[in-house]
C-alpha cells in the first residue's frame, strides 16, 4: 500500500476513534421511561403484539376509528428500542420499496399504490401535528444521486420512463452540476430529486411520540413483557406473558423480524444487517463546504447503496453498504456490532466529502432489519381471521408500517376496502427456502450485486435469473 494511502486509512480508522456502539437516536437523555411489565390476566378487544412503528401505528389508528374499543399493547422489551428506534429516519411515502420495485410487481395498480403512499405520508404529518410528535418531521424530499456515469445514464433513463407512465410528478432530474447545488460532493455526477415524497424524523422520537399518544387515547402499553405463545381461546385468542396472560377478540402481530407467533409466516423473512455512522456537529464553515442548505435525505445508485440526511443539530448520519446475512438467520445482539463494517463506511464517508477532513464520529451502530423476497410488506390472517400480521417492510417501514397498520385493522373487521383490494395486500412473495440454501442464495447475490456495482451496473446470470423469477434482489 502506498505511504499516502496508509496515512489516509489511518485517519478514517482514528475518526472512529470515540465512536460509541449505541444508536444515537437512543442515547437521548429525554428517553421516556418504560410503562410497567403485565402481571396477571387482561382482556380486551385488540392485542397489538409489537412496540415498533407497527404495533404502535395499529394501536393508535385502532382508537381512532373506535375510541371505546380496548386496547392492549405488548413490547418485549421497551418501545422503539429495535428497527424503529435506530433507523435513518427516511420516512417515505413509497409502499412499495421504490416506485421501480412497485412498477415491476404491481404495473396495474401502480398509479393507486402511489397515491394511497402519496395520502398515508400526508396523514403521518398530520399525525404529528395533531398529537404534538416532537420527532423532528421535516418534509425535505429525498435524492438519489449517481456516482458513476454509468448510474447518470440510467437515472435520465428512468426519469424518461417515469414521465411516460405518468409518474414523474413532483420529480426533477438534476445534472452533475444541478445537484452539487443541493449538495456538493465530487462523487456527484447526476441526480433525481423527489421534493415531496420523503420526510425526515427522529425516529426513537417518533416512537416514543406515538406510545405518549396511543397512552392518552387509553391504549394499555406493558414493555418488558414478550408474547410467548398464542392460542385459539373461545371466539378469540389467548397469549402468555411471563408474569401473566392477555385474552383477546382479535390480535395484530407487529413483530417483523422477531419470529412471528404464527410459525407459517417465519420463512416469508429473513434478517438482514445494516449499520450507520453518526457524525458529530457540523460547524457552519463545515456546512458551508458541502452547501446541503435544504436538508434533503440522500442515498446513491449503487446496487450496495448509501444513505445519508442531516439530523436536528447538524450531524451527519451516514449508512447502508454493507447488508449483512448471518448463517441461520437468528438475530444476536452480538451482530449489532462491527467494526469492520464500520471503518469501511468512513472511508466511504471521506471519499464521498473530502472536504470534511478531520470529522469525527460519536455513534456507530447496527441492527436488523425483515427482508423479504419481494422488498415491501407482505399481510395476512390466521386462526380464522381472528389474528392479523404484516412484515417484511425491508427497511423502508418509517411510513409505510401506518399503511399495514391500516391493512390489519381491515382484515380484523372483515372489510373489502381499497387496501384490502390490492394485489398487493391478497398475494405474498416467495418464501425462502430452509438453510444452508438460503445463506447460499444470499451470499451468492451480495457478490453478485457487487461484481455489478464493479462493472458498470452489468448484471450476471445470477442476477438475471433472479430477476425473471420475480425476486427483485436489485437493492
Amino acid at each position: 500500500m502506498a505511504p499516502s494511502a496508509m496515512s489516509r486509512g489511518s485517519e478514517w480508522t482514528k475518526s472512529l476513534s470515540d465512536a460509541q456502539p449505541v444508536p444515537y437516536w437512543l442515547d437521548d437523555p429525554g428517553k421516556p421511561h418504560p410503562e410497567p411489565a403485565l402481571t396477571g390476566a387482561e382482556t380486551c378487544d385488540l392485542l397489538v403484539v409489537g412496540g415498533g412503528y407497527s404495533g404502535l401505528w395499529t394501536a393508535l389508528l385502532a382508537k381512532e376509528r373506535d375510541p371505546q374499543r380496548d386496547v392492549v399493547l405488548l413490547e418485549g422489551r421497551e418501545v422503539g428500542w429495535a428497527a424503529s428506534g435506530r433507523n435513518g429516519g427516511f420516512c417515505a411515502a413509497s409502499l412499495t420499496h421504490g416506485l421501480g420495485n412497485g412498477l415491476t410487481r404491481w404495473p396495474d395498480e401502480i398509479h393507486r399504490l402511489e397515491e394511497l403512499g402519496a395520502r398515508n405520508l400526508d396523514e403521518i404529518e398530520k399525525a404529528v401535528a395533531r398529537y404534538s410528535l416532537d420527532c423532528d418531521f421535516e418534509r425535505t424530499g429525498e435524492i438519489d444521486v449517481a456516482t458513476e456515469a454509468y448510474q447518470a445514464w440510467e437515472l435520465r433513463d428512468w426519469y424518461e420512463e417515469m414521465e411516460r407512465a405518468g409518474l414523474a410528478e413532483g420529480v426533477e432530474f438534476l445534472d452533475a452540476e444541478a445537484v452539487r447545488e443541493q449538495v456538493d460532493s465530487p462523487t456527484f455526477q447526476a441526480g433525481l430529486y423527489d421534493r415531496r415524497g420523503v420526510a425526515m424524523v427522529n425516529p426513537a422520537k417518533l416512537a416514543w411520540g406515538l406510545k405518549r399518544a396511543c397512552v392518552q387515547l387509553g391504549v394499555r402499553v406493558h414493555e418488558h413483557t414478550p408474547a410467548l405463545t398464542l392460542k385459539p381461546y373461545g371466539a378469540g385468542m389467548a397469549v402468555r406473558t411471563p408474569y401473566g396472560s392477555v385474552r383477546a377478540r382479535k390480535v395484530a402481530l407487529g413483530t417483523n423480524i422477531f419470529p412471528n407467533l404464527v410459525k407459517r409466516v417465519r420463512s416469508y423473512t429473513v434478517p438482514v444487517y445494516d449499520y450507520a455512522l453518526m457524525t458529530e456537529p457540523l460547524s457552519g464553515e463545515q456546512l458551508a463546504a458541502i452547501g446541503w442548505k435544504n436538508r434533503q435525505g440522500l442515498g446513491d445508485s449503487a446496487n450496495q447503496f448509501h444513505y445519508f440526511r442531516l439530523s436536528a443539530d447538524n450531524r451527519i448520519l451516514w449508512g447502508g453498504y454493507d447488508a449483512v446475512h448471518h448463517y441461520g438467520g437468528r438475530v444476536r445482539a452480538e451482530y449489532d456490532d462491527r467494526p469492520e463494517t464500520y471503518a469501511k463506511l468512513a472511508e466511504h464517508f471521506f471519499t464521498c466529502f473530502p472536504q470534511l477532513e478531520g470529522v469525527r464520529f460519536t455513534h456507530a451502530w447496527g441492527g436488523a432489519i425483515d427482508t423479504c423476497s419481494r422488498f415491501s410488506a407482505f399481510f395476512g390472517t390466521a386462526h380464522r381471521g381472528n389474528v392479523a400480521y404484516a412484515a417484511g417492510y425491508t427497511g423502508l417501514g418509517v411510513g409505510a408500517t401506518r399503511f399495514g397498520a391500516d391493512v390489519m385493522l381491515d382484515l380484523l373487521d372483515g372489510e373489502t376496502t381499497e387496501r384490502t383490494s390490492l394485489e398487493m395486500v391478497r398475494k405474498k412473495p416467495l418464501p425462502f427456502p430452509p438453510e444452508p440454501f438460503a445463506w447460499t442464495g444470499i451470499a451468492l447475490t451480495k457478490w453478485s450485486l457487487a461484481r455489478a456495482d464493479a462493472h458498470g451496473g452489468r448484471r450476471n446470470l445470477w442476477l438475471r435469473t433472479m430477476d425473471r423469477l420475480g425476486l427483485g434482489f436489485d437493492s
